[in-house]
């Protein structure tokens, strides 16, 4: 079973986008014939999971929906370049590139390119989707995915510094 930590560790983390790497290559061999092999994140039966889920999209960077076995998740294209994964724990603080699309943080992990992970942010139950940037755009994936990650609640946003500084005080 895939198991996301909560803050996890660039090594943990690293073992984990590495499984979904191996999941995506499993993906990929199977292309079309069936449903893609994926496992359920721990609190997959979320209420708010249900919610994303129903919604997803048929398409997704311009590649087609594909069945999955696993509960809460979601896989797009014949290689299953996309793969979506809901209630995984949230991922705390961390110095991981955060951008804002459609008004969904999401926060990118590159350490495994060309399988890129993009985490919306503050979100619970948290949301992971994984990209196969050789094949897809991981801008396009979370264009095509915001709108679905609004479903979950939102408990923190991505600050910078300069949300952190007091900047009308004069500086020593």
């Amino acid at each position: 079973m895939l198991r996301l930590p909560s803050r996890p560790s660039r090594v943990r983390r690293l073992g984990a986008v590495s499984a979904v790497a191996a999941a995506l290559g499993v993906a990929a061999l199977t292309g079309c014939a069936g449903q893609v092999p994926m496992h359920p994140a721990e609190d997959a039966n979320n209420p708010a999971c249900a919610d994303v889920i129903v919604r997803l999209p048929d398409t997704v960077a311009e590649q087609k929906k594909r069945t999955t076995n696993a509960q809460a998740t979601g896989a797009w294209g014949e290689e299953a370049a996309v793969q979506l994964v809901c209630g995984i724990e949230p991922s705390g603080p961390t110095t991981d590139t955060c951008v804002n699309v459609n008004g969904v943080d999401w926060v990118i992990d590159e350490s495994s390119a060309p399988i890129y992970r993009f985490e919306a942010y503050g979100r619970s139950p948290g949301l992971a989707v994984y990209v196969d940037g050789e094949q897809v755009s991981g801008t396009d994936v979370v264009v095509d995915l915001s709108a679905v990650a609004k479903e979950l609640p939102q408990e923190r946003k991505c600050t910078s510094l300069g949300d952190t500084l007091d900047l009308t005080k004069p500086q020593a």
